[in-house]
């Protein structure tokens, strides 16, 4: 794996009483160290995903780790030529995932995490299982693991009206879920369980922890990230997908080949 920059993220569900105090010397901390990205703040925990030098990634975990809270924080890695974020942010929310349902806290409840790799080897053997993407349906067109449920979404926050409309027949297999690093799963499973749902697992690190451990194995296409990349491929490759610069859809290679593709104004999805 090569590139100049870094790219690191991660999260955890952690009560964090004090993020006003947090904010400006984090950001401050990022600011000296060269980094760029978001870092999201909320009571219910952190989320970030920034990027720069090695040296520069390996200082803000080692800050981090100072913090019991934030101590130990799985981390998904990725490598580019250019620097995906243009600025540095450090941001208070309400919730570090919005969903919109206060009285899910992943913190205190979650669905069982299930490991990539064997997550890989029941796909391998054909295990009965429901493989479920709470993403929307922009990044699922990007690409997906075979046979995935589509739940045509817009927005997370419409992930609780969507599971509610699965058939009642499906409550008793074993559903596996996943999104991109793993932050919507730990809310999403919560909403699958009240549902009624017997056995519902979400994968461990998501796509990009996929990749990492698993390659691309039973995965089709790239996988769509919230940056100036837009995609990446199962060796965490920078791709050729674009992003509209009009309706913020992504393009992948063909889809740019299009008479209705032109850079900076239109694209198929503007005009459809």
């Amino acid at each position: 794996m090569s590139g100049e920059f870094v790219n690191i993220s991660g999260y955890r569900f952690v009560a964090i009483p004090d993020l006003v105090e947090m904010r400006w010397p984090l950001r401050d901390l990022c600011v000296d160290l060269e980094l760029k990205g978001t870092v999201l703040l909320s009571e219910e925990g952190i989320n970030f995903f920034v990027a720069g030098s090695e040296k520069s990634t390996e200082k803000f975990i080692a800050h981090m780790d100072k913090d019991e809270r934030f101590k130990g924080i799985p981390v998904k890695t990725s490598y580019s030529d250019d620097q995906p974020f243009k600025r540095m942010l450090v941001r208070l929310k309400k919730e570090i995932i919005s969903m919109g349902h206060d009285e899910v806290k992943p913190a205190k409840f979650t669905g069982p995490s299930i490991k990539p790799t064997e997550f890989k080897s029941w796909l391998d053997e054909g295990k009965e299982i429901i493989v479920l993407d709470a993403r929307n349906d922009y990044e699922m067109r990007t690409g997906k693991f075979q046979n995935a449920i589509d739940l045509n979404i817009k927005s997370f926050r419409d992930f609780p009206t969507a599971a509610k409309q699965l058939p009642d027949e499906l409550k008793g297999t074993p559903v596996v879920m996943y999104c991109t690093g793993g932050v919507r799963c730990e809310k999403a499973s919560v909403v699958l369980l009240e549902e009624g749902f017997n056995e519902v697992y979400q994968l461990e690190g998501g796509i990009l922890g996929y990749f990492e451990e698993c390659g691309g194995a039973h995965w089709d296409g790239e996988c769509f990230v919230f940056d100036k990349r837009v995609g990446v491929n199962p060796e965490l490759e920078e791709t050729d997908t674009v992003m509209c610069f009009t309706c913020r859809e992504p393009l992948l290679a063909h889809e740019q080949e299009s008479e209705a593709y032109i850079e900076g104004q239109s694209c198929p999805y503007c005009i459809s």
